[in-house]
């Protein structure tokens, strides 16, 4: 069993070769105190609990930190574990290292709804503190590559939990870190419980062909630096065989076995300059042949976690394919400790890299408005996922994530830019909103002063969840009114679908005990929200669902019986099966009004003709003013819609300018929303403007809402509202 002793030292003789400037009388305090503090908790294989604070803390002297650093990776689990506080750490060790145990603390104490909701708030944490202090995640990393090394005490289950969460958050995280080293261990070590067949299968593989590729590699190896050392380069020369993970990788990405894959094998040429850099390219080339199109100049244009090197393949005369990667030892030191290699202690807390820490403060922005799913999904598509490099007009690298658009293109420059954009030319060419942008492709965006802001539909087309807020951000500030009609039919939707009768929010006395829960002020607020797509109506629903059911159970249900609709004159048979109930009445004919064309969401009344039956207006209905004439009250009867889901008519009538096409874009967007159009006229306006008339079926006011949507995102559309004759 391992003892606190060898942890100790251990952790002493690498600040020794570090060569770290630290105070080891403060450091020796800190384990005192942490030692005491845990003295009565072990860990899984039964050691003692201060050997895990030790550990973590020689990774960080390893990685290169300073006096503060170490503490906190001492104390890490101190105010989540034992007694102490923050304030007990400030005061033994100071306010800094009390502020990185904190920000590595993970919230315990706290309930949540949900796994997501917990990892979310966990890491929103440390992204906070690591805003401030970019130590706190150096920690929290070291932490989880002790914990991964000793994962064979834990559960299985234990064991492939911990190791999906290391692979999708803390490898990645490293890798964006700079911290190559660590991430491959992450990457090897995740393998190993994630995959264990594929993981043995590799490396059975590689120690079948251990003594081949050895000799292979020092074939390669011996032929380097023979020609180096001739034309009076030094520097350090090194084989190894690609990390297991990364063997994996492939062998899924390529559908190859181990023995299919085209280069398995790198090498290192570490030198004095970077103009020896590029001489030893040269001779690399001279002396092996080029494998075309895989050389990449990461000196010349870095990786945005600052790594630089030299990378090509070539093919040496055994028909082997290799990689070779060139740097300097400042960059080696860069590749292997990342940001940590750059840690600047004397200017302070991040004080002269603060361009270096870019993306945190961009994923901070980014996550102001997000639920526990939208974070997660932007800290995997924002930071994890591979990147792609496109330019400006200008000259201008962007960085956006992998997959992005024009759209994620326009909101990375501004806001503004995204919200007046009116089309793109990537390469000089007119492209689509969803046209995936590659490596060096050149994005413009137009704009337009008259541009009527984003359509909701960017928001299933743009990848990037900073242009998904921008965009959300727009619909809250712009179109609350619009998102309210939206948030109110998606609400209500979910109510019905629950059998929950809408009426019931007009409780005076249940309302303000809902919308306490909501945390909204009033139902508008929270239609607005779910309109913009600040919150789901599910979820909104899901937090007072309770509350409605028990509300509508309490509510004695009026005696409605539900008629059969009767097929209206000339309209062949449609709308023959029920759509309507009607109070108090056993059976009618049921006529739609054409002067306002309801559909299932919209609140309506019913108005008993002489002699077609009850005539179904929309409550906004200028023929249905006369609900409040004393002479007609006998007239008006209550209705509402059925649950079932069946298609009814409606009309649009739209204006826009008299531009050519503008009909055919209309007629566009509606068959792509796979509508049935009954009818489509236009005419020219007095105004110079120009009118089109749309009559087509849809199955509730959602759907209505979704296609004006679309119809207003329209070049040159100025109005679109429901027929009222």
């Amino acid at each position: 069993m391992e003892t606190f002793q060898e942890h100790y030292l251990s952790m002493k003789r690498t600040i020794a070769a570090r060569k770290l400037n630290v105070d080891m009388a403060l450091i020796d305090r800190a384990v005192d105190y942490a030692r005491e503090k845990h003295k009565d908790q072990k860990r899984k294989d039964g050691s003692p609990y201060i050997i895990h604070p030790l550990a973590v803390a020689e990774i960080v002297a390893e990685i290169g930190l300073d006096t503060d650093a170490i503490l906190g990776a001492l104390l890490h689990d101190c105010i989540e574990d034992t007694d102490s506080t923050y304030d007990d750490i400030a005061r033994n060790f100071g306010p800094t290292v009390a502020s990185l145990v904190e920000g590595v603390t993970k919230l315990t104490r706290v309930e949540y709804s949900t796994l997501e909701e917990q990892q979310m708030e966990n890491l929103r944490k440390m992204f906070m503190a690591m805003s401030k202090d970019i130590r706190v995640i150096l920690i929290k990393i070291a932490d989880r590559l002790h914990n991964t090394r000793t994962m064979q005490f834990q559960s299985p289950e234990k064991q492939i939990s911990k190791s999906r969460e290391t692979m999708d958050i803390y490898a990645p995280l490293a890798h964006r870190l700079g911290m190559q080293k660590i991430k491959w261990e992450l990457e090897d070590t995740s393998l190993k419980y994630l995959d264990p067949e594929g993981y043995n299968e590799i490396m059975r593989y590689l120690n079948v062909h251990q003594a081949e590729a050895d000799a292979f590699m020092k074939a390669i190896q011996s032929k380097i630096t023979t020609r180096l050392s001739a034309v009076g380069i030094h520097g350090s020369i090194y084989g190894r065989i690609k990390h297991v993970y990364s063997i994996y990788r492939k062998m899924k990405a390529q559908n190859k076995t181990i023995d299919e894959l085209y280069d398995m094998y790198a090498f290192r040429v570490i030198v004095d300059s970077i103009p020896d850099c590029y001489n030893v390219l040269g001779h690399i080339h001279d002396l092996f042949n080029l494998v075309p199109g895989r050389f990449k100049d990461y000196i010349s244009t870095p990786k945005p976690n600052m790594y630089q090197s030299l990378h090509t393949t070539v093919i040496g005369q055994q028909g082997i394919p290799f990689e070779v990667q060139i740097r300097t030892w400042e960059m080696h030191e860069m590749a292997e400790y990342g940001i940590a290699a750059h840690w600047k202690y004397k200017q302070g807390v991040a004080g002269g890299d603060e361009k270096q820490f870019e993306w945190v403060r961009r994923l901070l922005e980014t996550q102001q408005d997000s639920d526990a799913e939208d974070y997660i999904h932007s800290l995997k598509v924002d930071m994890f996922d591979d990147e792609v490099f496109v330019f400006t007009p200008k000259g201008k690298v962007m960085s956006l994530p992998s997959g992005s658009t024009p759209i994620d293109f326009a909101y990375a420059i501004h806001s503004g830019v995204g919200n007046a954009m009116v089309g793109a030319k990537v390469n000089n060419r007119i492209a689509s909103y969803d046209q995936q942008l590659c490596n060096g492709d050149i994005v413009e965006v137009l704009t337009s002063k008259t541009a009527k802001g984003p359509s909701r539909d960017w928001l299933n087309i743009c990848k990037s969840n900073g242009a998904r807020t921008k965009i959300k951000q727009w619909f809250k500030k712009e179109k609350r009114e619009e998102n309210i009609v939206h948030g109110k039919a998606s609400f209500e939707g979910e109510m019905r679908r629950a059998n929950v009768n809408p009426a019931v929010l007009q409780d005076a006395e249940l309302l303000p005990g809902l919308l306490k829960k909501l945390a909204f002020e009033c139902l508008d607020d929270m239609y607005a929200a779910i309109g913009y797509g600040g919150l789901t109506a599910a979820k909104a629903f899901g937090r007072i669902r309770d509350d409605l059911i028990r509300a509508t159970r309490q509510t004695p249900a009026p005696p409605v019986r539900e008629v059969q609709k009767q097929a209206e004159p000339g309209k062949g048979g449609r709308h023959k099966d029920s759509g309507v109930i009607v109070e108090d009445i056993d059976s009618c004919m049921i006529k739609f009004s054409r002067c306002c064309t309801p559909v299932p969401g919209d609140d309506i009344v019913g108005f008993i003709t002489k002699g077609y039956g009850v005539s179904i207006h929309r409550r906004d209905c200028r023929n249905a003013a006369g609900a409040s004439d004393p002479k007609q009250a006998g007239r008006w009867v209550k209705v509402a819609w059925s649950t079932e889901d069946k298609p009814f008519s409606t009309t649009f009538e739209i204006d826009s300018t008299d531009r050519s096409g503008i009909w055919l874009d209309i007629a566009t967007a509606l068959s792509a929303a796979k509508l049935k159009v009954t009818e489509l006229s236009g005419r020219d306006m007095p105004t110079g403007k120009a009118r089109t008339v749309a009559t087509f079926e849809v199955r509730n006011v959602q759907e209505l809402e979704t296609i004006r949507t679309k119809i207003r995102a329209i070049d040159g559309v100025i109005d679109v509202r429901r027929g009222q004759n």
